[in-house]
């Protein structure tokens, strides 16, 4: 089964995520912040990860750069999930490895459209 990571401070996002992307047969977990992500990283890189980008502790640019320069961190499928719609920010994000983002509210159509690919390979 394949794993994502769900990274968002609202837990009522993790939850709407969790419900979508187990309908997709992912296997979730959880963190509530990008150190809170990185601990769980190092310890088993997930398939994909749905990235919130403004968090406490360690926002989810700086979370993406750090995991980027992991050993196998370059595998995940990394899904940027904002309510930033300033392209500059969007821009920013793939720059620094995103592979795609969604704008927050989000549904199960836009959520499945992007993770899909990684579901079903």
């Amino acid at each position: 089964m394949k794993t994502c990571l769900v990274v968002d401070d609202s837990a009522v996002i993790r939850k709407v995520a969790r419900r979508i992307l187990e309908g997709l047969s992912f296997q979730i977990s959880e963190a509530e912040d990008g150190a809170q992500a990185m601990d769980m990283c190092q310890q088993r890189m997930p398939d994909a990860i749905l990235l919130d980008w403004n968090m406490p502790v360690m926002d989810g640019f700086d979370f993406l750069r750090a995991l980027r320069a992991l050993p196998f961190g370059k595998a995940p499928k990394v899904v940027f999930c904002t309510t930033e719609n300033d392209i500059a920010q969007i821009a920013r994000a793939m720059h620094a490895g995103a592979d795609e983002y969604v704008m927050k509210p989000f549904d199960a159509e836009i959520l499945t459209s992007k993770f899909q690919q990684v579901a079903f390979n």
